[in-house]
């Protein structure tokens, strides 16, 4: 083979392999559930612990439903949906508009603008390694935010969702208190539990002196 031949067949295999169309990276921004009409309904338990009141210990349920309305334009030139918050006190009720919130997917950053609050819920592509602070775009303190797992399956109220991501917020016990928050979002739904918990103790009660306990559990979604 002459060298000329060799330099054409080499160069052939660069143009060939060079061309080769390449797949887009995929994100799975999907999770956020952010689509015009989806709807999920939850059910919502809410537990507020203060000694000082009677009851000390208070419980509260109902049932709340999220939609996301039609796409516009923010004031910073963004893409954002208006993110619709339903309440009611048991099934047999009409939905009352509870809140009117901003969702947005900006580049990377699923955000949540709540009670003129942006947060960031959730980053793309979910990994074990991605760490955010969901409070990094308002005044609050910092909460930095990890996914503890990515791409995994589970089962709700008999619904099987087959891809899963669990959002950390924060964890931190002692003696004297106990902090857990997580979310878990599934694919081409969007947030389908919550739980929070910020309680307060003393050392001779295992009863929560104050403190605040709320907890999502998905009962169903769809389109409008």
């Amino acid at each position: 083979m002459t060298k000329r031949a060799l330099i054409g067949i080499l160069t052939l295999t660069f143009v060939l392999f060079g061309c080769k169309k390449q797949t887009p990276p995929n994100f799975h921004k999907e999770y956020f559930g952010l689509e015009t009409g989806r709807y999920v309904v939850y059910n919502v338990t809410e537990i507020t612990h203060d000694t000082a009141l009677n009851p000390a210990h208070d419980t509260v349920t109902y049932q709340l439903m999220t939609v996301w309305e039609a796409e516009y334009i923010d004031n910073e030139g963004r893409s954002a949906s208006e993110f619709r918050r339903y309440i009611r006190n048991t099934e047999n009720d009409p939905w009352v508009l509870s809140d009117i919130w901003t969702g947005i997917i900006d580049g990377i950053r699923a955000e949540l603008i709540e009670e003129n609050q942006r947060v960031v819920k959730l980053v793309f592509a979910p990994t074990l390694s991605k760490e955010w602070d969901v409070n990094g775009y308002n005044n609050m303190p910092e909460m930095n935010a990890y996914y503890s797992d990515v791409h995994i399956d589970t089962a709700i109220n008999g619904v099987n969702f087959d891809s899963i991501v669990v959002v950390d917020q924060d964890r931190f016990y002692s003696l004297i208190d106990t902090v857990q928050l997580f979310e878990v979002y599934a694919k081409n739904v969007g947030l389908i539990r919550k739980f929070e918990k910020n309680n307060q103790y003393n050392f001779s009660d295992p009863e929560p002196q104050t403190g605040r306990e709320v907890y999502y559990e998905y009962v169903e979604h769809g389109y409008q």
